[in-house]
Formats: C-alpha cells, sequence, structure tokens
C-alpha cells in the first residue's frame, strides 16, 4: 500500500505542561490519529472505511531541547472489512489539517484546566501559532528504501554519542547538531538532565499502532485467516475538505 509521513508539533508556550505530565503524550497522539482518521474516511467514503497508522511519540530536538512531536507513517487510504485497499487522492494539503488539530489540543488543555480561553485566543491571534502539520509526497509501495529510512528516522535515539565531545577538565558536553553546522555547550550535570526529561515513564508506549494496523484489528484478521489474502484496490478520489475550526 502507499503511505505518507506527517510530522505533527506543537508551539513552545504550551510544550511546558507535557514536559510535567507525559500523559499528556497520549492525548497528543490520540489527536492527530483523530484528524487523519477523520481526513482518510471523508477521502475514501466507504462505509466501515479504517485508516492505518504507526505513531511514533518523540520530545527531542536537534539540540536535545523539550519538544514533543508526532511521526506518523499512515497508509493513504483506508481498507474495508474485507481487507480491501482504497487509496486516497494523491494531492494531500498537509497544512489543511492543522486547523483542525489546534482546535482539538487547545480544547483538550483547556478542559483539563491547564490553560485558559485567554491564551487560546492569544495563540489564535498569532501569524504563526506554532501548530504544524507536515505531510511528505506518496511513498509508494516498492519504494522499500524511502520506508527504511523513514522507519528508521522515527524510532532513532534521543541524542548520539558520535555528536557527543566530553571535555573532562572542564566538566563539559559539546553536542553537535545533526548536520554538524552548529553545536551547544552544556555543564554536565545539565546534559544529563537534557537526557533524562526524555526518558518514558514506567509502561509508557512511545510507539503505537492505529487503526487497521492496530493489534486488535490484526488479531481479528488472523482468526479470519485474511493476512495472507488482503488484495489492494486503487481508486481515483478527489481530495475531501477539511474544515476549519
Amino acid at each position: 500500500m502507499p503511505h505518507r509521513h506527517f510530522v505533527f508539533s506543537i508551539p513552545k508556550i504550551i510544550r511546558i505542561y507535557f514536559l510535567f505530565d507525559r500523559a499528556l503524550l497520549k492525548d497528543l497522539a490520540k489527536i492527530a490519529w483523530e484528524v487523519l482518521s477523520c481526513y482518510y474516511k471523508n477521502a475514501v467514503n466507504k462505509n466501515s472505511a479504517v485508516p492505518a497508522a504507526i505513531c511514533s511519540i518523540q520530545t527531542f530536538g536537534d539540540m536535545l531541547g523539550y519538544n514533543p512531536h508526532l511521526h506518523i507513517l499512515c497508509a493513504d487510504g483506508c481498507f474495508d472489512n474485507n481487507g480491501i485497499f482504497y487509496a486516497a487522492a494523491a494531492n494531500l494539503d498537509g497544512p489543511a489539517l492543522e486547523p483542525l488539530f489546534r482546535h482539538k489540543i487547545l480544547s483538550m488543555l483547556k478542559r483539563r484546566g491547564l490553560i485558559t480561553g485567554r491564551v487560546i485566543e492569544l495563540i489564535c491571534s498569532w501569524r504563526h501559532s506554532g501548530f504544524n502539520v507536515y505531510c511528505s509526497d506518496r511513498i509508494y509501495p516498492r519504494d522499500g528504501q524511502s520506508m527504511e529510512n523513514i522507519t528508521r528516522y522515527i524510532i532513532r535515539a534521543s541524542f548520539s554519542t558520535e555528536r557527543l565531545n566530553y571535555i573532562s577538565e572542564d566538566s563539559k558536553v559539546i553536542y553537535k547538531s545533526r548536520t554538524g553546522n552548529d553545536s551547544k555547550e552544556f555543564e554536565v550535570l545539565d546534559f544529563i538532565a537534557s537526557i533524562c526529561c526524555h526518558i518514558p515513564n514506567q509502561n509508557e508506549q512511545t510507539v503505537r499502532y492505529l487503526g487497521y494496523y492496530s493489534n486488535v484489528c490484526r488479531g481479528k484478521r488472523e482468526k479470519k485467516g485474511m493476512d495472507q489474502s488482503e488484495s489492494v484496490s486503487y481508486t481515483h478520489l478527489t481530495l475531501p475538505t477539511i474544515y476549519s475550526v
């Protein structure tokens, strides 16, 4: 099946809530999945359409700063009850998903009493709210190398020892950017603290299988013996409307 790589990110002003309550990361993944499910179900417009995705929750930026965001590898369409895959239109516009994602995240934080309506008004008044939805071009079934590169990227570790230089005389750590064009200097304890804030809690899931790829759906298919005989159908579908809130 064709797939797409999505990245859902949030503004700096609300990241602190996810730092001190990692349980919110589960809600972040749930909301992003709701947005993608809404899009693909409308795109395919089939009864009992089931989207499919693998979601990786990451909390680190290039310089180990706390930056909670999601990498989602999503089947570019939906499955029906018989395991037939219906592809969505190829001209997906990622930024069109951002208003719904923003609305759901801010509403969730307000329900939990973490932000007020005034904060929501402030964020929505900015020219660039800080919310972003990136969508890659379609990855076709035979492009195995691209799929492998993306899956390696979305499950990578929070830091790389190859980019780290420990200066024992000064008790400092020099950490290079991914491109090698920039670096950041840490005191040793600050560097350890930066790493520790990315450690998941006990039994916390950082990779989630959703929809048709979930363990529940896979278990049902195994009982029916469907996984070995599924077929794929590509259809010419128009781009659905994503309503802004």
